[in-house]
């Protein structure tokens, strides 16, 4: 069975059979060797464990955080609808490596929170993970669902990276080659996480039009770009923080510096950026100075020309 296919049965099936249920004359699967082979057997054997309910104060969050804003709407919205229908699909638990009696969500956070605005327990499988195995899970129970953005798979990526996750994890977890992962983890190191918060999931946003935004963010004050983030939709955000790098940098305001004479007086000013330097002499004091450097403008600068100073 190939990985893409490894949770499309525990999704699609609802509440696990019965062992009465189960033919015993299907063989037993053969896991491959490491940490896939021992995800891909754990989730194989989904269907034929127990459902059991656990309290949702017992429960705490683990792995990689998947999602770029908790959307209290949602969950609201989701917690209705278990409320009329009950919860259809069982998420996936490990037993807490740091607290007896208590758990850890490899997958279905969003219905355990829920589950906690219900005070209803939470239907869930218990499984031993480590580490390694949760964030495969949690990656691959991800694309099964289809739901993640690609800027919430970048940010997913991002964090596995910065938890110490190699590239062979990492593509293993999200199911995509190591070329696309280089890219993601491009965009990532160009669009600064407070930056993706504030746009949000923009889940019409696809790779190029992100690869795009983040070419743009170079030179650029990150706060004054999170301050183009304005719409009511994460969609809407990302298009303005786009249209607002399209538009040209201003050049910054010529340094100004004060022109003194000999005894120290003030003749004018010299203002000077990247592009020119502009010596200004106060003709309503100077006048004649002015006049002068005018005209005697050719002697100075053979001056210095002669002294190999060019």
């Amino acid at each position: 069975m190939a990985r893409k296919d490894l949770l499309k049965g525990l999704m699609d099936a609802g509440d696990p059979p019965s062992p009465a249920s189960v033919s015993t004359s299907q063989p037993i699967p053969r896991p491959g060797r490491g940490a896939i082979g021992a995800v891909s057997q754990s989730i194989a054997d989904l269907r034929s464990r127990s459902v059991i309910d656990v309290p949702p104060d017992m429960i705490d969050n683990a792995g990689i955080r998947d999602r770029l804003d908790d959307d209290p709407e949602g969950i609201a919205a989701l917690a209705e609808s278990i409320r009329d229908y009950g919860q259809q699909v069982p998420v996936l638990l490990r037993h807490s490596p740091n607290y007896e009696g208590r758990y850890e969500v490899v997958y279905g956070r969003r219905r355990v929170s829920a589950l906690k605005l219900l005070g209803q327990p939470v239907k869930a499988m218990i499984r031993n993970l480590n580490d390694r195995e949760l964030v495969i899970a949690q990656g691959q129970e991800n694309t099964a669902r289809k739901d993640l953005s690609f800027i919430e798979k970048v940010n997913f990526a991002r964090a596995m990276r910065d938890e110490g996750f190699d590239r062979k994890i990492i593509c293993d977890a999200l199911q995509i080659d190591k070329t696309l992962i280089s890219r993601m983890l491009s965009v990532a190191d160009s669009v600064p996480l407070p930056l993706m918060r504030a746009i949000g999931t923009a889940p019409a946003i696809g790779r190029d039009r992100w690869t795009t935004l983040a070419s743009r963010l170079k030179g650029r004050r990150i706060e004054d770009v999170i301050a183009l983030a304005e719409g009511i939709t994460s969609d809407a955000r990302f298009e303005a923080v786009l249209a607002g790098l399209a538009q040209r940098t201003p050049s910054p305001a010529p340094e100004k510096a004060p022109l003194t004479g000999s005894g120290g007086e003030r003749l004018g000013a010299v203002s000077r950026n990247s592009r020119a330097t502009v010596l200004t002499i106060d003709s309503s004091q100077h006048a004649k100075f002015a006049e002068w450097l005018i005209e005697n403008f050719d002697e100075i600068h053979r001056g210095w020309l002669t002294s190999g100073e060019e």
